[in-house]
């Protein structure tokens, strides 16, 4: 390959896989001292080769670690009495790898233990098949590693932010996506259920962490994560970017419903609204952009009565009990506002409850007031019994008075009958006398005549 060929190449592999020159010379370096290794050198060798690409030269050094000469072996009984240093210093000398100090001194000055040495060799520019190979198959294999670096270096600072990318592959239920220079992997687990994706469809996803063990650096994405509901408000609502607005809990279900608990930083903002829009523009474009699930808004309040029954909105609470030792809460609904309240299959309280963190039970207000009517009643039937007992006493005090009264009433008539029998007897008694008196009366004067 011509000087000019090989420099495209080079420049070619560098805007292709997103690597610097400097670690494109690197692994065309490392390359030929495979391949160098393989045709001329011996197994154990260390070889480093220095590429300069302005004149095409080569130069090929074999690295020895300065060791002191030591032929004999430590026996096992001697390992175990001396020191890590000095297990180090005794260990058998490697003329492969390792070089002695006054060797050493043939290429540096004052050399010490320890010391790497670059001993020259002979530049070869002849390799046979095999070193050809196996050059192939280094560089491979150092691009390789080194684009998964690129790609880690770029990605590191955006875990946990929200990016554009494109559907690239679908393998099994695994959908791949294309976020420039790096594939993201959605699994089965981080995706919104029953939504559908296609190839060339455009999706924001929200990037959990970066697999940097993986064979390619691949990126572990998600659609179903609440953070991802955070970073697109941020990216709608210009007043949560700020921190104006700021959101203080988030509850989702994947796919079917979320609700944000939001508050105000300064007075004189809505945080619903804020986060609303006008006529609820910004609202629906996280709403589209999420398939359509529904996103409930909620105000954040110190006030933990408050907090809940915003909670269980769009349902309004007749009455709250709240047990603050056992964080719990219990919420009377009227009849009507009862299926609202607890929502499908519950759905409503259960976001509730992971929204405060608090343990939230509904019940029907109706029955609070059936429990305060029939204590009423029973109050009520206790007065009237009462009433009546009362009525009754008295009722049967005025009969005896009634009674009395007659009684005494008769007895007064007999007294006042008697009376005018015997005033009647004794007027016929005056009259008989009257009569007995004329008639004397009158015998006197016939006997006079």
């Amino acid at each position: 390959m011509e000087h000019k060929q090989f420099v495209l190449a080079i420049n070619q592999i560098c805007e292709e896989k997103g690597i610097s020159k400097e670690k494109a010379m690197e692994v065309v370096e490392a390359s030929l001292a495979s391949a160098y290794k393989k045709e001329y050198g011996k197994k154990g060798q260390i070889i480093k080769v220095n590429f300069d690409e302005v004149s095409d030269d080569m130069k090929v050094f074999q690295i020895k670690t300065v060791a002191e000469e030591n032929d004999d072996e430590i026996e096992d009984e001697e390992l175990e009495e001396v020191t890590n240093e000095e297990k180090e210093l005794k260990k058998k000398f490697n003329p492969d790898k390792n070089i002695t100090i006054e060797d050493a001194k043939k290429y540096k000055k004052n050399p010490q233990i320890d010391d790497e040495i670059e001993i020259p060799l002979p530049s070869k520019s002849d390799f046979g098949r095999i070193a050809a190979q196996t050059a192939k198959q280094v560089m491979i294999q150092k691009i390789r590693e080194a684009e998964k670096e690129a790609v880690f270096d770029e990605f590191k600072d955006k875990e946990s932010e929200v990016v554009n990318g494109i559907v690239q592959r679908i393998e099994g239920r695994n959908v791949f996506i294309d976020i420039g220079r790096a594939v993201g992997i959605l699994y089965p687990t981080e995706q919104i259920v029953g939504e559908r994706y296609n190839i060339g469809q455009r999706l924001k996803i929200y990037i959990v962490k970066l697999d940097k063990d993986a064979k390619e650096a691949s990126l572990i994405l998600s659609r179903t994560s609440p953070d991802i509901i955070e970073k697109l408000f941020e990216l709608e609502v210009p007043e949560i970017f700020s921190k104006t607005v700021e959101i203080k809990s988030i509850a989702r279900e994947a796919g079917s419903r979320t609700k944000v608990a939001v508050y105000s930083n300064e007075e004189g903002i809505d945080p619903v609204g804020s986060c609303v829009g006008q006529r609820g523009s910004r609202i629906q474009t996280i709403i589209n952009e999420l398939g359509g699930e529904k996103i409930d808004i909620i105000e954040w309040s110190d006030d933990t009565g408050k907090y809940i029954q915003h909670a269980l909105s769009p349902a309004k609470i007749a009455r709250l009990d709240i047990n603050e030792e056992k964080k719990s809460a219990i919420a009377y609904v009227e009849e009507d506002q009862l299926s609202l309240a607890i929502g499908k299959q519950g759905q409503n309280v259960r976001l509730a409850a992971k929204l405060t963190g608090w343990k939230i039970d509904i019940l029907k207000e109706e029955k609070e007031k059936e429990e305060k009517a029939e204590k009423k009643t029973e109050k009520a039937d206790g007065e009237i019994e009462a009433k009546e007992a009362e009525k009754k006493d008295n009722t049967d005090d005025t009969k005896e008075k009634v009674k009395k009264t007659k009684k005494k009433d008769l007895e007064k008539e007999k007294k006042n009958k008697k009376e005018d029998e015997k005033d009647e007897e004794n007027k016929k008694i005056k009259d008989n006398d009257e009569k007995e008196a004329k008639k004397n009366k009158d015998k006197k004067k016939s006997k006079k005549k």
